[in-house]
């Protein structure tokens, strides 16, 4: 009989377990239901399968090399990791592992097993594609997609993880991302845009007319992805204690005074001075964005802040910055690089502002000391000029990555779907529809049924272009 290894500890795993199956609710069913209500009727079936196939694709690229690339050895200099494997039977019941940071000062060594740690990394690299989604819904062709996500897990979230979670070069350099308002939200914002700038724009009917099909659907998914931020930020500092309470708080706080403010902006300062339910869910996401880098960092007061400031600076961006080039030009169909993209930013850099060295991340132990960070307001000006640079290596290298990834993919594929593709969506891409009509039911394999009173080899009757 295996003696049970002193390291390993059910609370810490029960733990690490439980957010991570609160951050995969995020993407299913949360985004997949959020988004698949925020687009038109006619897109909402591709929306949910490219959610969902985007989830399988990363969850298989992660265990066969990508894990290892974000958190194991440094292989190109304190770039990336060396890719590889984590399938074995010591990869998955082996004690948990980050090589340049586990029990090196930053954090204390792990006591839960590699595949928890395998698995709740992979949630948070699962929902960064389903992310941008949003930027490029509604013309993407599906074949794209399913070439593209892993290959940008590959070469653009490996090394965002790498270089600010797993001992990269920014890590070193004192670089703070709680949760991933740079390695997700940013790389999201930036890369969605960039996509949504290559693809090329939805139909103009659709882009001057996209009404959601569901916006009770769209409550459901926006309250699963509120709550999952719970794992989201708890789940970081990889045990249940003081910190990862102080992180759920916080995130619940700023995320709180995010969707007030937003609404509170609507009511006074647009042209209807009405409040609308999806301002408020801006709002809602703002709050979640921006607080996600400085969750566990800051205190109560600091993470208000950020809801307050980050709802301000993206509400005028969504209302102002969305009428000048380029912004204006990009059909970046959900508004990902406001909510995600210069949420994660802002919150980010307000990290090197409100950091709190009050807020102890880990308890030293023995000659260890406390791990604690500061802001500028706490004495450490540098830490705002660390947080800018980490920003901007990030927007680079995603925004480049990701022009390459999609102009190769372009050589051999379409990127956009037809025009006439785009007229009809789901039926023509998938033979489904959200809410069928009896012509378009879905028999035996897959065929559609034809219109009562045709002829059993009819074809369905042409869907109308007017979906939304």
């Amino acid at each position: 009989m295996v003696p049970y290894p002193s390291w390993l500890n059910a609370g810490d795993t029960s733990w690490q377990l439980t957010a991570a199956t609160l951050v995969g609710l995020m993407s299913l069913p949360g985004l997949a239901v959020l988004y698949g209500g925020l687009v038109q009727r006619k897109w909402a079936v591709n929306t949910m399968i490219m959610a969902f196939s985007g989830f399988c694709l990363v969850l298989i690229v992660w265990v066969l090399w990508v894990f290892k690339m974000g958190f194991g050895q440094a292989w190109i200099g304190t770039f990336v990791g060396h890719p590889g494997t984590v399938i074995g039977a010591t990869s998955e019941q082996g004690q948990g592992n980050i090589p340049s940071v586990s029990g090196a000062g930053l954090m204390p060594h792990f006591r839960f097993p590699q595949s928890a740690l395998v698995y709740f990394q992979f949630v948070f690299a699962a929902i960064t594609p389903l992310l941008f989604l949003g930027s490029v819904v509604g013309r993407i062709s599906f074949k794209v997609w399913l070439i593209f996500v892993p290959l940008w897990s590959t070469f653009a979230y490996a090394v965002n993880a790498f270089l600010l979670w797993g001992g990269g070069w920014w890590a070193a350099h004192g670089a703070l991302d709680f949760s991933g308002g740079y390695v997700i939200h940013l790389a999201a914002g930036v890369s969605g845009f960039v996509a949504a700038a290559v693809i090329g724009p939805r139909l103009k009917r659709d882009r001057s007319h996209g009404v959601p099909n569901n916006l009770l659907l769209v409550s459901v998914g926006a309250g699963i992805l509120w709550l999952g931020w719970n794992g989201f930020n708890g789940g970081d500092p990889y045990f249940a204690g003081s910190d990862a309470a102080a992180a759920v708080l916080n995130t619940n706080l700023a995320t709180a005074v995010a969707m007030i403010t937003w609404i509170v902006m609507d009511m006074l300062l647009t042209k209807e001075k009405k409040a609308t339910f999806l301002g408020g869910i801006n709002g809602m996401i703002v709050g979640l964005v921006g607080i996600t880098p400085a969750a566990g960092y800051v205190n109560g007061l600091g993470a208000m802040a950020i809801g307050l400031f980050g709802s301000v600076i993206v509400w005028v961006a969504w209302n102002y910055l969305s009428k000048v080039w380029p912004f204006r030009k990009v059909d970046d169909a959900l508004g990902v690089v406001y909510t995600h993209g210069i949420a994660g930013l802002a919150g980010g850099l307000m990290v090197g502002l409100f950091a709190d060295p009050h807020m102890i991340v880990y308890l030293g132990l023995g000659k260890n000391p406390d791990v604690t960070t500061a802001g500028l307001f706490y004495g450490h000006p540098k830490q705002l000029l660390i947080q800018a640079g980490a920003a901007l290596t990030v927007i680079v290298w995603d925004a480049l990555v990701t022009f390459l990834i999609l102009r190769g993919l372009g050589l051999f594929m379409k990127l956009r779907l037809p025009d006439e593709v785009l007229e009809v969506g789901d039926v023509a891409i998938h033979n489904e529809e959200v809410y069928p009509s009896e012509a378009l039911t879905r028999v035996g394999s897959g065929a559609a049924a034809p219109p009562s009173g045709a002829p059993a080899d009819a074809r369905p009757a042409k869907v109308s272009s007017d979906n939304s």
